[in-house]
C-alpha cells in the first residue's frame, strides 16, 4: 500500500494551499482556537474552586437565551418539515450523548491540563473515519492514494498525540509565577491517567454526536433552532447533576475568572462555535470538520505556558511535529480526493458525455 503513496509533488503542494485557504478552513481553524481558549479559562476557574457542572449549567442557558428566538422563526417557515415526534426524540438523543460528553470532558481538564485534552482530541478524525465510514458517509478505498493519505495522515495523528500525551521528556521552557496571568492556585485532585480516560470517553461520545448531528441536520435543517434545544436539554441536564451533586448551595455563585469564563463560554463556544461547526458540517461533512484537530494543539501549549504555568516539555514538541506531518497527509489526501470528484462532475456535465440518440 505504501509504494503507491507518492511523495506529493510541488503541484499537489498548491493544491493543499488552495484547500487551506478556503473560509471553511479559516471557520473552523478559530473554532479549535476559541476553544482552546475557553477551556484555558475554565482551567483557572475551576482551580480556584468553580464546579464544572455549574459552569456547564449557566454557560448553555447563556447559549440558549442567545437561539431564543430561532425556534419561534423555524415554526413559522413553510420550508421546514414539521418538528414531528420522531425529530424531538433526536433532538433529546442529541442533548443526551453531547452532555455526556461535556460532563466527562471538563472533568478530565479539571484533572489534567487544556493541553492534554487538545491532544487527546485528536482521536476524533480517526473514530469519526470509522464511524463515517460504518454508516456510509465517507468513502474509503484502499486502491486510491487519497484513501492511503487519510489513514496514514490520521494514524500519524494519533502516534503524535499519544507521544504528546505519554512522553514529557525534559522540559523546555516555563514562566516564572509572577509573570503568570492566572497561575493554578488549588491542584489537589489532578490525576493525569483519569484526566486521559475521561477525555477518551469524551471524544468517543463527541464522534458520535458529530454524526448523529449531521442525520439530524439532513432532516431538520434549520442549525439554529438544533442548536437552541440541543443547549437547552444539555443545560437542563447538568442542572440536575449539579443538584445532586453541589450540595453546598454557594457552589451556584460565580465571580472573576469564573463568571467570565461562563459569559465568554457561552457566548463564543456554545453559541458562535457550534454555528460555525454546523455550518461546516453542512459544507464539507464531518471528517473535513475534525481532521483539523491538530492545530489546536500548539495553540494550547502556548495558552497553558502563558496563562497556566505549564512547562513545556520535549515530548509536546516531538508530538506536535509528528503530528503537523500526519495534518499534512490528511490534507494531501482530502485535495486529491476533492479533485477528482470535480473531475468527476465535470466529465459528466460534459456534451460529449451526454448519449447521442442513434437516429439523426
Amino acid at each position: 500500500m505504501l509504494k503507491n503513496l507518492n511523495i506529493p509533488d510541488a503541484f499537489d503542494v498548491l493544491e493543499i494551499s488552495d484547500v487551506c485557504s478556503e473560509p471553511e478552513v479559516e471557520a473552523v481553524f478559530t473554532v479549535g482556537s476559541i476553544t482552546v481558549g475557553m477551556n484555558t479559562m475554565f482551567k483557572a476557574a475551576n482551580s480556584r474552586g468553580m464546579s464544572y457542572h455549574v459552569f456547564l449549567v449557566y454557560s448553555y442557558a447563556i447559549a440558549a437565551l442567545l437561539l431564543l428566538p430561532a425556534p419561534f422563526f423555524s415554526l413559522k417557515s413553510r420550508t421546514l418539515p414539521p418538528l414531528s415526534l420522531a425529530i424531538a426524540a433526536k433532538l433529546g438523543l442529541l442533548g443526551l450523548v453531547g452532555g455526556l460528553s461535556q460532563i466527562l470532558g471538563y472533568a478530565g481538564i479539571s484533572m489534567s491540563s487544556p493541553t492534554l485534552g487538545s491532544a487527546i482530541s485528536n482521536l476524533t478524525p480517526a473514530l469519526t473515519l470509522i464511524c463515517a465510514f460504518l454508516f456510509r458517509m465517507e468513502k474509503v478505498s484502499i486502491n486510491r492514494r487519497s484513501s492511503q493519505a487519510k489513514i496514514i495522515g490520521t494514524v500519524l495523528s494519533i502516534f503524535g498525540a499519544s507521544v504528546i500525551t505519554l512522553y514529557k521528556g525534559p522540559p523546555m521552557f516555563t514562566l516564572k509565577p509572577s509573570l503568570l496571568l492566572y497561575p493554578l492556585v488549588h491542584t489537589s485532585n489532578s490525576n493525569w491517567v483519569v484526566g486521559g480516560i475521561l477525555l477518551t470517553g469524551e471524544y468517543i461520545l463527541v464522534t458520535l454526536w458529530i454524526i448523529l448531528l449531521t442525520q439530524i441536520m439532513k432532516d431538520y435543517p434549520a442549525e439554529l433552532t438544533i442548536l437552541f434545544f440541543y443547549n437547552v436539554i444539555v443545560s437542563f441536564m447538568n442542572a440536575i447533576f449539579c443538584i445532586v451533586m453541589e450540595h453546598d448551595m454557594s457552589a451556584w455563585r460565580v465571580h472573576g475568572i469564573g463568571l467570565a469564563s461562563v459569559i465568554c463560554s457561552g457566548l463564543f463556544e456554545r453559541c458562535l462555535n457550534n454555528i460555525i461547526g454546523m455550518w461546516a458540517i453542512r459544507l464539507k461533512g464531518p471528517f473535513y470538520v475534525t481532521m483539523f484537530q491538530p492545530l489546536s494543539i500548539p495553540v494550547a501549549v502556548a495558552m497553558g505556558v502563558l496563562f497556566l504555568g505549564d512547562t513545556l516539555h520535549v515530548g509536546s514538541l516531538v508530538g506536535a511535529t509528528i503530528l503537523s506531518i500526519g495534518f499534512y497527509i490528511v490534507m494531501w489526501g482530502k485535495a486529491k480526493e476533492e479533485m477528482v470528484d470535480e473531475s468527476v462532475e465535470s466529465q459528466m456535465e460534459s456534451p460529449s458525455f451526454q448519449k447521442v440518440p442513434l437516429l439523426q
